[in-house]
């Protein structure tokens, strides 16, 4: 994405309260959590019925999620996961940041069209996971 288009989409987003928000002056607390489960899809529906869990009894307000999906796991946010897909729209919308790992999308032969707009991509998920939390990120692997 080119910078100027960040900027802008971020300006529409924070003009429009879709930022994280802050509530009391204190900042919301950011987890990182690494999705590489081999294809459970069991396993990848209860890791975002734990988010959405999280996220009603700690509040929204209060933690910032992003989920780094790779390996196996990056078919927990394919939109024809029969499991997920429609939590993972939910969880999104409730603030929740997914990311897939292109070269696990080369691994397995997925295309962007095969995810739902909700999807991030970055060039690699084990130095995302690592770099967010060198940015301060909390670990947290279902």
């Amino acid at each position: 994405m080119k910078p100027q288009v960040f900027v802008f989409l971020l300006s529409i987003a924070l003009l429009a309260g879709l930022a994280p928000s802050v509530k009391s002056g204190q900042e919301s607390v950011p987890f990182v959590m690494q999705l590489t489960r081999s294809g459970d899809n069991y396993g990848h529906r209860r890791a975002f019925m734990q988010i959405d869990k999280v996220l009603d009894d700690i509040g929204e307000d209060k933690l910032r999620i992003e989920v780094v999906a790779y390996e196996a796991g990056i078919h927990a946010l394919l939109a024809n996961n029969k499991e997920t897909s429609q939590l993972l729209v939910k969880l999104a919308n409730r603030g929740v940041i997914f990311k897939a790992c292109r070269i696990s999308m080369r691994a397995w032969d997925l295309k962007e069209n095969q995810f739902p707009l909700e999807v991030d991509y970055v060039p690699a998920g084990a130095p995302e996971a690592i770099r967010l939390q060198m940015q301060g990120y909390k670990y947290w692997r279902p």
